[in-house]
């Protein structure tokens, strides 16, 4: 049925009807277009995961899902918005280490199990500007699949300490190999 015979339709039924059919149809529409923009929550930027904190406090975390963007992290950033992070993602649970090489910024960084739970923080962790392979190391004493970091001072700011849960919607892994044999 085209607009134009819509409308006329529209003109025939009694306006309580009209007004019901308009209603329905800006419903059906809202949630198409709710569903459209992705269940994966709130995002005012496309690629960044909202990571929400014990006291509702949001962060919008860049995501290092790659062997790649995992080894960049935040090097050469020479600043981190209080509201932004960069959440890091492993396949499989492990004492992921990390360092400060090429990195201009102190960050805080919060290792998470599987149920993201924080198991470990090392706050206000300087950068490194070493030229060799030099740089301080720092890793948690538990597997940790998660690890999100933040601007130095971030993590006593919204206290976030060992055994607080961050909420937020776990990107699907990205393999890191390159070819798959087909199963």
């Amino acid at each position: 049925m085209g607009c134009g015979a819509a409308w006329t339709f529209l003109q025939q039924l009694s306006r309580p009807l009209a007004r019901a059919a308009l209603a329905t149809t800006i419903i059906v529409l809202t949630a198409a277009l709710q569903a459209r923009a992705g269940s994966e929550g709130p995002s005012t930027e496309q690629g960044l995961v909202p990571v929400t904190t014990p006291q509702g406090v949001t962060i919008l975390a860049e995501v290092a899902d790659t062997t790649e963007k995992r080894a960049r992290g935040l090097m050469f950033r020479d600043s981190l918005p209080e509201d932004r992070g960069m959440l890091f993602t492993f396949p499989e649970p492990q004492h992921w280490t990390f360092w400060m090489k090429n990195t201009r910024l102190a960050l805080d960084i919060i290792w998470m199990d599987r149920d993201k739970k924080i198991v470990h923080v090392e706050r206000n962790v300087p950068g490194c500007s070493r030229s060799d392979d030099g740089c301080p190391q720092y890793q948690p004493n538990e597997n940790a699949l998660y690890v999100l970091e933040l601007a130095a001072g971030r993590a006593d700011s919204l206290r976030l300490q060992r055994g607080a849960t961050l909420r937020f919607q776990a990107p699907h892994p990205v393999s890191d190999q390159r070819s798959r044999p087909s199963p």
